[in-house]
């Protein structure tokens, strides 16, 4: 398979959804990713960029369902963003979609399963984000994308497709804040977590090797879907469930270096950036920076003469 970064094409699209959170804010989170500079980032290291704009929640009247907050809008806004990301797969671009709260998920990878067949994901997260509307202590639909996308429910969050990711090409790092349901359910489904005291132990490049080892076994390639919140407070003070003891800058930066360096990347999910809690849009750059990372931007010693 010709990795996704072979095509010259980048195409960013925004979702601006907060429902599948209780704090809100990061509806505004593709703005301020955007605001760092990122388009100008992207042609900087030699890509065309597309900026295909945001897809726009309806507005709620209700909530809904308590076990499934704000199920019916959220629904409709991941299939927009399913049908948009698979229509930039189908042109032979690279996607980069920004969140809006994990929820989105749901929608984007759908459509890389949808588009390529077997991808391996790897899950960049504080959380697990592998509850459903049984297990669920909150009924926050943030907490539960990467179930639905293995197909271990909510069927209803991926009603729209009937691709589905294999549990065993799953890998989740950084996993420090996560329900005990939720981990004996992922423990069950085969899915790899790679808790932060794992890293702490053999450190993050081995991580990363074991990792990259499980989501390119027999995959087509990697779609990386990156929450903020895996990163800790201290760096990223703009996250709408900030979880100390996260991972450093310098190891989002070294899972990115090791992702651009294979050239197996389908797809970059960027999601739960939040404004209203970021000191000078901190997290914003740090985001882009992280995005161009993935896309291959190489420091003084990478260039020859």
């Amino acid at each position: 398979m010709v990795s996704g970064l072979q095509k010259k094409t980048v195409s960013i699209i925004g979702s601006q959804m907060d429902m599948g959170a209780v704090r809100k804010g990061v509806d505004m989170g593709p703005l301020a990713i955007r605001h760092a500079g990122l388009i100008r980032m992207i042609r900087d290291i030699g890509y065309q960029v597309k900026d295909c704009g945001d897809i726009l929640p309806m507005v709620a009247t209700s909530e809904g369902n308590p076990r499934m907050r704000y199920e019916k809008e959220i629904n409709e806004a991941n299939e927009r963003l399913f049908h948009r990301v698979l229509e930039i797969h189908e042109d032979q671009e690279f996607p980069v979609i920004l969140g809006g709260d994990h929820s989105i998920a749901a929608g984007s990878v759908s459509a890389a399963a949808q588009h390529f067949g077997k991808i391996g994901l790897l899950w960049i997260d504080a959380h697990g984000d592998f509850n459903d509307d049984r297990i669920t202590p909150t009924g926050n639909i943030h907490g539960m994308p990467l179930s639905a996308v293995c197909g271990c429910g909510p069927d209803s969050l991926v009603s729209f497709t009937e691709a589905r990711v294999d549990p065993h090409n799953v890998a989740v790092i950084g996993a420090r804040e996560m329900d005990p349901e939720e981990i004996k359910k992922l423990k069950s489904k085969g899915v790899s977590v790679y808790a932060i005291s794992d890293i702490h132990i053999s450190g993050i490049r081995k991580i990363m090797e074991d990792a990259i080892a499980v989501v390119t076994d027999g995959t087509e390639g990697i779609h990386l879907s990156f929450d903020m919140d895996a990163l800790d407070p201290e760096d990223a003070p703009g996250v709408g469930t900030p979880v100390l003891n996260g991972l450093t800058s310098r190891e989002g930066f070294i899972i990115c270096e090791m992702l651009s360096d294979i050239h197996r990347l389908l797809a970059i999910d960027l999601v739960e950036t939040n404004p209203l809690l970021d000191n000078r849009n901190v997290t914003g750059r740090l985001a882009a920076e992280l995005i161009i990372t993935c896309l291959g931007k190489t420091d003084y010693q990478s260039f020859g003469i």
